[in-house]
This record gives C-alpha cells, sequence and structure tokens, in this order.
C-alpha cells in the first residue's frame, strides 16, 4: 500500500489478460476523460491501450495507440493517473488517463510509454497477470 497527503493509502489493482490484441493506431481519436481517477470492480473487463501521448487536459485527443488486449480485474480498486502499470513482473508504464467511447460496456486503459506496444510485441497470452501499482508518492 502508499499513502499520500490527499488521498491515504490504497491497494494495488490486479487482473488477467483474457484477449490479445496485435494491432496499432496513428488516427484513433480517443478522448481523455476529465477524471484523474476511476472505481473499478472485480470481475469487470477493461482494455489495455499504450500510448506516446503525454497531453493530460481534459478531451485531450489520443490517436496514438498500441493495443495490449483486455484484462478481467481479479482485485476491485482505485486506478489513478500516475499509477504503475505491469505485465507480470514487468512495469510497462504509467496511466495516462482513461477513454470511456466503450463505456458502460468497458473503459480504455490508456498506458504511457516511451512507444507503441502491442500485445504482439509482448507475447502475451490469455491468463497472463497484469497490475496496476500505487504512484509514487512525492516527499513533503
Amino acid at each position: 500500500m502508499t499513502e499520500n497527503a490527499e488521498n491515504g493509502a490504497k491497494r494495488a489493482v490486479t487482473g488477467l489478460l483474457v484477449k490479445t490484441l496485435l494491432h496499432r493506431r496513428t488516427d484513433r481519436g480517443m478522448a481523455l476523460e476529465p477524471y484523474a481517477s476511476r472505481c473499478v470492480r472485480r470481475g469487470e473487463l477493461h482494455e489495455l491501450v499504450t500510448t506516446d501521448h503525454r497531453e493530460t487536459a481534459p478531451g485531450s485527443q489520443i490517436d496514438r495507440v498500441g493495443f495490449l488486449g483486455f484484462a478481467e480485474l481479479t482485485c476491485g480498486g482505485v486506478i489513478d493517473r500516475g499509477d504503475g502499470f505491469w505485465i507480470g513482473d514487468t512495469r510497462i508504464g504509467t496511466v495516462l488517463g482513461f477513454d470511456a467511447c466503450h463505456f458502460p460496456n468497458h473503459y480504455n486503459i490508456l498506458i504511457s510509454t516511451d512507444r507503441l506496444i502491442t500485445g504482439g510485441d509482448l507475447g502475451l497470452r490469455p491468463e497472463t497477470p497484469v497490475g496496476f501499482t500505487p504512484a509514487p508518492v512525492a516527499a513533503p
């Protein structure tokens, strides 16, 4: 668990990949939600999407994306912008934010990475563990 002055401690959110995606796009047109966090429930499915986009202003258009896949959450909690995103023991990037174009079916969870990464690039398979860990807390 991690704690900061504003929000207090929280646990990691974990899941398992249920479908691998292999494509990338440079014209996707996702829109960054204005919310810095989203509550998620155990059993929900969400899409994991990498991007090299850095802007976090609400409504920012996200065109450059790599699709990792869909994950079923095995542990509910709160995912915040800046949380670490892991596949197994490998840190892939940090949460940039959320796109809700398919909600309430699922969120696109946007993961900030140096380059667009797909599930094929990483050799992902169903049942691969994924997780979101609390962002590091700056010293007071």
